[in-house]
């Protein structure tokens, strides 16, 4: 009895739902071209992808990390800085902190950090990674790049194996959505990308594939139900896998301390959310108009 509701609701709102995402993709273009004609960029990156250094200060005394960003501030203007504390994973304690800059060099910010902390930076309580402006921007290119042909077989294969345009069209859509969706609100929360972030990016193109081939072989090539039975039975896989997924992640973001992992398991996270949408509104819909076109069927 739920199932024929569900299918009536479904049956009657379809193409509403579908329109949705579309007004949520428009928003977060805007976003993104707004980030751009303010910063050059359409996001924030951290030092990994726009260059600078990373120092890290192993001292036991206790430090005011937002006296400390407001000290180096002033200092460098033109510098972005982020601070955070080391902390152990067992204890809990915090033995020392990480300094994030750009635009700076370690003979700028090194004499400023032993004369502010009072203590003597040697190679037992300091150590510093420098990363080139021009090495930061190559990567970032290059990942570009590797989006872009990721997205081009991925095409190919889509298509090879459906041999259908709007099926495959759709699939490809998914994906699409989710990396710009994510992307506008991680920059709405004031995330800063850095290279770890760039890795989980490439997690969800693969992940979204995956729910997406998962409904149009059941809806395309498994004929003998229904079509709304053979959508509603993918979702109920596609949500399974997604819910405990999102558990998994989750947890994960909860107990880690690094901020690396916290940034990886967060963009995970909303593009998981954001997938559901793009599987169940997006695709689901476009393969309904499709298969009621093409094979008159309800």
């Amino acid at each position: 009895m739920q199932t024929e509701k569900l299918e009536k609701f479904y049956n009657k709102n379809y193409k509403k739902l579908l329109v949705i995402p579309f007004i949520i993709l428009a928003l977060s273009l805007l976003v993104l071209f707004y980030n751009y004609k303010s910063t050059g960029f359409f996001i924030d990156r951290d030092v990994s992808l726009q260059g600078g250094i990373t120092a890290n200060i192993n001292t036991n005394q206790n430090i005011d990390i937002d006296e400390l960003k407001s000290f180096l501030e002033n200092k460098f203007p033109k510098s972005d800085i982020v601070i955070r504390k080391i902390s152990e994973f067992t204890t809990g304690k915090a033995p020392g902190i990480i300094i994030e800059a750009s635009n700076i060099k370690d003979s700028d910010i090194r004499p400023a950090l032993s004369d502010k902390l009072n203590i003597e930076l040697t190679e037992k309580n300091y150590s510093i990674e420098e990363i080139s402006s021009g090495l930061g921007e190559s990567f970032f290119k290059d990942f570009i790049i590797a989006i872009l042909f990721a997205f081009l077989f991925m095409a190919i294969v889509v298509f090879i194996a459906f041999r259908t345009l709007i099926p495959s069209l759709a699939i490809i859509l998914s994906p699409i959505f989710d990396l710009t969706i994510t992307l506008a609100i991680i920059s709405l929360l004031d995330f800063k990308l850095s290279t770890a972030g760039l890795a989980a990016f490439l997690l969800i193109i693969g992940y979204s594939i995956d729910t997406d081939i998962l409904l149009t072989t059941r809806v395309l090539k498994r004929r003998e139900e229904s079509l709304f039975n053979r959508m509603f039975s993918s979702m109920k896989t596609g949500l399974t896998m997604t819910a405990t997924t999102i558990v998994s992640v989750g947890v994960g973001f909860i107990a880690t301390n690094s901020s690396v992992l916290k940034q990886i398991f967060a963009i995970i996270l909303i593009a998981l959310l954001i997938d559901i949408m793009s599987t169940y509104f997006v695709n689901m819909a476009l393969l309904k108009i499709y298969v009621k076109r093409k094979y008159n069927e309800n």
